[in-house]
């Protein structure tokens, strides 16, 4: 009597170990391509120049339902998400490469070129480096992907019915070793990555003191100490909240950074960190946001900024009767288009930052310079890395975000969030605080009003360092058993309540009033 092995035992056992010698050639070509990011400064992540690619040509809407799922956490999420579908795919390969190895290992070769021509549009990337980086991450990923598939082809001649299947679990455990490294590698070459490109670039001593200076007036405003939950009145900066486009923080060396200012202007000008520096500085807290913001989103934040009023700078240049619009340019190559007019209104004061809660301006927050234009959101005024001012009309260019739907001249809205208690909170009986945070720059908060259970009622407000800034506001509330819903809105220094009805951020701003519902034993 002859014994022959079950076909469907083969076959199911040919496909899955040449998926996982795929996936693992995958696995280890990213985790080189991010260890040569790490350890050589101007090499690509091939991960980060994709994902670069791709943020750079999504539609209209991504970012609205990508923000609004991961908020600051988008970048991470993506970047996941990338590596996630590039070892799918290489698990795909390696099932090809079973009876077809040179077009599998050709795929490898097709993902690496475009990488490579993805990473060349990154101004912060070596050519030559870029082709070394993608070179040895392709061919250590074919390498893993063929010395796995000959292990898999043992393990399947050998696999027996009723017979313990050591060489499997050997490719499991060579296959899994080889999955590991690349996955310590990835992440250790990212956090050398993103060491490298976030530590900071300045010495506080580097840049002078203030002419302009303000007293402390946040410890007598704040009210945060005495209510556990609420934010302060100053977010740090290891705090604040960051949405940009940049999957990796651009790295900006300031001794060779310069700002031009063209366009229609009188005079075309040209400022070194040097000369920047040398005009007056001043101090001012500005609370700023994100038009991706939800309705009682975190998505907002109070700094004390120092720099520069952006109206001097551009007196250097000479801005010429019709140019309705400044925009605002990144090294990377991002822009901002904001009204000319309200960068020219008394009422407020723009500016170039280069401290932020008096320390050197983080790099994730735009090192070595950044614009801040109180009242108008984020993505039509705050360039971060700022490289170029440039003076046109309205008419003639768009920001960024413009083409993909959002606004085109974006005041911040009148906003009020809840942040303690929060939502489906278990709370005890007795006296307890409802208290949040609330703003309307440049227009300031004149009241808040606090709902519990459809009533009304004043809440008492943190006194206002500024119109430009955010207050905090607070109710104390003796609670009962059962369950409540809390409700609040603001009115603005001119006089204009909140609008109740709730709408997406998408194309100015969320709209609504916050409103969160508890549980009182």
């Amino acid at each position: 009597m002859t014994t022959t092995d079950p076909p469907a035992t083969t076959v199911t056992t040919a496909r899955w170990p040449a998926a996982l010698a795929g996936l693992v050639g995958a696995a280890v070509a990213l985790g080189a391509s991010e260890l040569i990011a790490g350890l050589l400064p101007g090499a690509p992540s091939l991960i980060a120049a994709v994902g670069q690619t791709v943020i750079d040509l999504q539609p209209a809407g991504a970012k609205d339902v990508v923000v609004a799922l991961f908020g600051t956490n988008d970048k991470l999420a993506f970047e996941l998400f990338i590596a996630v579908v590039a070892t799918i795919i290489g698990a795909g390969l390696g099932i090809l490469g079973r009876t077809r190895f040179p077009l599998a290992a050709l795929g490898f070769v097709a993902f690496g070129a475009i990488g490579f021509a993805a990473a060349i549009g990154d101004p912060f990337t070596s050519p030559a480096l870029a082709v070394v980086s993608v070179a040895v991450s392709v061919a250590l990923g074919i390498r893993v992907m063929s010395w796995l598939l000959s292990r898999a082809s043992g393990a399947t001649r050998r696999t027996v019915a009723a017979t313990p299947d050591w060489s499997r679990r050997s490719l499991l455990l060579q296959g899994g070793a080889l999955g590991v490294t690349a996955v310590v590698a990835g992440v250790g070459g990212r956090a050398l990555l993103e060491r490298a490109r976030s530590a900071p670039a300045a010495a506080a001593d580097e840049i002078p003191p203030a002419s302009d200076t303000l007293d402390d007036l946040v410890d007598a405003t704040d009210l945060s100490p005495q209510v556990a939950g609420l934010s302060p009145i100053v977010i740090p900066n290891d705090r604040f909240y960051r949405i940009d486009t940049a999957l990796l923080t651009p790295v900006v060396d300031a001794a060779s950074w310069s700002l031009r200012i063209h366009g229609m202007v009188d005079r075309e000008t040209t400022l070194t960190w040097d000369e920047l520096l040398g005009l007056p500085l001043f101090e001012q807290y500005v609370t700023i946001a994100c038009v991706s913001n939800e309705v009682g989103g975190n998505l907002v934040g109070n700094a004390k900024w120092t720099g520069v009023r952006l109206r001097e700078v551009l007196d250097l240049a000479g801005v010429q009767q019709g140019a309705t619009q400044l925009v605002g340019r990144a090294v990377d190559g991002w822009t901002a288009g904001m009204p000319t007019a309200w960068i020219m209104d008394p009422t407020r004061e723009p500016m170039i930052a280069v401290r932020m809660n008096d320390e050197p301006l983080p790099a994730q927050h735009g090192f070595p310079a950044r614009l801040i234009v109180p009242g108008l959101y984020g993505y039509v005024s705050a360039t971060k890395w700022l490289s170029e001012l440039e003076l046109t009309t309205l008419e003639a260019f768009d920001g960024y975000w413009v083409p993909l739907g959002w606004a085109k001249e974006a005041p911040i809205l009148t906003q009020a969030r809840i942040d303690t208690p929060r939502r489906g909170a278990r709370l005890a009986a007795g006296t307890m605080p409802i208290a949040g945070v609330a703003w309307a720059p440049d227009r300031g908060v004149s009241r808040v009003e606090v709902a519990i259970d459809d009533e009304w009622r004043d809440a008492r407000l943190s006194s206002p360092i500024s119109d430009a800034t955010w207050v905090q506001w607070v109710v104390d509330w003796e609670a009962t058993p059962g369950q409540h819903r809390i409700s609040v809105r603001a009115t603005d220094g001119e006089g204009t309540l909140q609008e109740e009805r709730s709408t997406p951020p998408a194309p100015d701003g969320a709209r609504g009033w916050h409103t969160v519902a508890v549980d009182v034993a």
